[in-house]
């Protein structure tokens, strides 16, 4: 008896050092985010005003706002979206919902995995030689888009397969044994359970793209670009070219330094914008899914 009580203090007194020590390496995480976010906003604040935000840069960049930018980021997250979000959800289903398992499923899911892990600049450079030479789309919103895109698509379909892996067999075969079809069975039973871990799929993605540099670098971000786009051939500013560009080169930095720490300012509050209204759409369809 003395014994097994001796194992069970070993037992609890090893959990709860294990627990602090998550929690001490949480607090740490939570800490240094606290204080890049105090940092930016600190350092980005005091530029921020109405007139940064809606008026284009003047003075090679050293002064006036950031409204191009904005303007072309936005093209860029819809343009991505479009492009990954219908292409990466069929995907997913049909991964997890049609096809049989086998080699070709698990090599495909295996790809699918390494795609996510590679570098953008890789996916810059493809889209380079594919989008901007190859079918001659030149430096363009288009060739941005279906760049972010690719890039963005390996997250949605991983993403989207998972969040269906987590709806039980059980409501699919209850579907099925109503008479409704395996489409049916999917478009109205699965799918809305699986909404609201697909959305959050969709803002890691969407999360993601509006802060890559490297494969709008290669595809359609503009150095000086004032004047709006007016079609999807034409070349666009972009938040995280425009802040790199600011922070890495220049005649004046002392006067560019504030304005790429508020440019990096109105990046996170768009992001954080994005992450909000994916959450609403996420509550939405859970409490839709509760009153049905």
């Amino acid at each position: 008896m003395k014994l097994q009580a001796g194992n069970h203090k070993r037992k609890i007194l090893a959990e709860n050092i294990a627990f602090g020590l998550f929690r001490i390496l949480s607090g740490v995480i939570v800490t240094i985010l606290f204080i890049i976010l105090a940092f930016i906003i600190i350092k980005g604040v005091g530029v921020l005003n109405w007139d940064f935000i809606t008026t284009p840069p003047t003075d090679g960049m050293k002064g006036g706002g950031i409204w191009p930018a904005i303007v072309g980021t936005f093209y860029l997250m819809v343009g991505s979206a479009i492009v990954a979000f219908p292409l990466g959800i069929m995907s997913g289903i049909y991964m997890h919902e049609y096809a049989k398992s086998g080699r070709l499923v698990r090599f495909i899911r295996m790809m699918t995995n390494n795609l996510a892990g590679i570098p953008s600049i890789v996916f810059g450079l493809f889209g380079m030689s594919l989008f901007v030479n190859f079918f001659g789309f030149g430096d363009s919103i288009l060739a941005g888009s279906l760049t972010l895109g690719l890039l963005a698509l390996p997250l949605v379909i991983r993403t989207t397969e998972e969040a269906l892996k987590a709806i039980p067999d059980s409501f699919r075969e209850g579907s099925l044994a109503l008479g409704a079809t395996k489409l049916q069975t999917i478009r109205k039973v699965i799918l809305p359970m699986a909404m609201p871990n697909v959305i959050t799929g969709l803002i890691l993605a969407l999360g993601r793209v509006s802060g890559e540099t490297a494969p709008i670098l290669f595809t359609c971000a503009a150095y000086f670009l004032p004047q709006l786009p007016h079609s999807m051939f034409d070349q666009c500013m972009a938040l995280p070219y425009h802040l790199y560009v600011l922070a890495t080169s220049g005649t004046d930095m002392e006067k560019q330094i504030p304005i790429a720490y508020g440019t990096a300012l109105v990046l996170i509050i768009i992001i954080l914008f994005v992450n909000l209204l994916a959450n609403a759409l996420r509550n939405y369809f859970q409490n839709k899914l509760k009153t049905n």
